[in-house]
């Protein structure tokens, strides 16, 4: 069986090119401003230099650890492994500021977290994103526009999927994310009873083969579903789906045709909408009043979760065992909880929700890129998380949490 993999587009300087030449092309990779080498004091961009292959590889390897490249065919896509999820856009979070919620967003490219996801229902999230790609090429040199990825989908409802009435749905968020390709186009459908999703991925393909799309996936599909579209030769190169140490079934089923096949994956709900965190940890949520609110609609959906997989006491134990792995490496249990995810079979990227002007977890983002978890850690992680119930049983496949009766 094949193994996951992950690509990495960036080439490896000539010896040629000065460390500052490099460096200045990396943008978000810095250096410090001069180095001790050899016994011999050097200046980036000064007449004396020393060789940097310690520190060009330095900036290989962290790149390596930040990007992914999604392919199919022809077809790829490189992609921040941590990607900045805007469902927080669409009401029930707080207030956005629209101001306040682009200024954000360039926080988060300027310190490399450049993979944006949203999609056509997540309120002003596509119209936001134009406004911020605008102001990044005003605003930021070429190099990190280069980098800089928005990831959008489409629910359409459930009419007849003709050529025209795909284009002019496609054509509205290339208007409102402002570019005249859309770097991919993740596909949903609600009712495997109605085989319309096959004429609208075979549509979807045709803009991309026109290049309004860059790459074509899928969101919340099964496996039976994601091996029928890929075996009627649709290019699609990934499938994002609900994933984290509660819900571990894209490990059961998807990851095994994925790994067959090139698919990725991309994770949602992969911190649990922030239950996975210390602010939840010993706390009791069957007295009322006695614990942290569950004031947003990413916190009550995965309660539920919670709830379907053995309840909030065993879920204190696996936040417990979390925090244990989080405290040994010194870093948080959100880190902690994307980086086990991240490092399963086929999982490309896993997206960590973003309330732009709000509140912001950069640090805790960026430290998934560092953490290297051992054997030890993922040994008590995963016997922490077998003890619930298996939601493959419970719920079904990836996404038929949204199609039952």
């Amino acid at each position: 069986m094949a193994t996951a993999s992950t690509t990495v587009s960036l080439r490896h300087p000539r010896a040629t090119k000065t460390a500052s030449t490099f460096i200045s092309n990396t943008n978000y990779f810095k250096a410090p401003a001069s180095r001790n080498c050899g016994g011999v004091r050097w200046r980036l961009g000064g007449a004396v230099r020393c060789e940097v292959a310690a520190e060009v590889g330095g900036v290989v390897a962290e790149k390596e650890k930040r990007l992914t490249t999604l392919k199919n065919g022809n077809d790829s896509l490189e992609i921040c492994r941590a990607l900045n999820g805007m469902w927080q856009t669409s009401g029930g979070w707080g207030r956005i500021d629209r101001d306040d919620a682009v200024e954000a967003m360039l926080n988060y490219a300027d310190v490399g977290l450049t993979t944006f996801d949203m999609a056509d229902h997540y309120g002003p999230a596509e119209d936001l994103y134009g406004i911020f790609i605008n102001r990044v090429r005003r605003e930021r040199p070429p190099e990190v526009l280069e980098n800089i990825r928005g990831l959008t989908k489409w629910v359409p409802p459930p009419v007849k999927m003709t050529s025209s009435f795909v284009r002019d749905s496609i054509n509205v968020s290339r208007r409102r994310m402002d570019v005249s390709s859309l770097d991919m186009l993740q596909f949903h459908w609600w009712d495997y009873s109605n085989p319309g999703y096959l004429d609208a991925l075979k549509h979807l393909t045709d803009l991309k083969d026109e290049g309004k799309i860059k790459t074509v996936a899928l969101t919340n599909f099964d496996t039976e579903r994601l091996q029928k579209i890929l075996e009627n030769g649709i290019p699609v190169v990934s499938n994002q789906v609900q994933h984290s140490v509660v819900d571990m079934r894209p490990q059961q089923k998807m990851a095994e045709l994925c790994q067959l096949t090139g698919v990725k994956l991309i994770t949602y709900g992969t911190v649990m909408g922030g239950l996975l965190s210390e602010k939840f940890l010993d706390t009791n949520l069957s007295i009322p009043f006695a614990g942290p609110p569950l004031n947003t609609p990413s916190l009550q959906k995965y309660k539920r979760m919670v709830d379907a997989w053995g309840g909030w006491s065993l879920f204190q134990n696996l936040l417990q065992t979390l925090k244990q792995v989080a405290s040994k490496h010194g870093v948080s249990i959100p880190t902690v909880a994307v980086r086990y995810v991240l490092d399963q079979p086929a999982v490309a990227g896993s997206m960590v929700g973003v309330r732009l002007g709000l509140a912001e977890h950069i640090k805790d983002t960026n430290a998934v890129f560092s953490l290297v978890l051992d054997e030890e850690d993922f040994s008590s992680i995963r016997e922490a998380s077998e003890k619930g119930k298996d939601l493959l049983k419970v719920i079904g496949d990836c996404g038929d949490e949204y199609r039952r009766a």
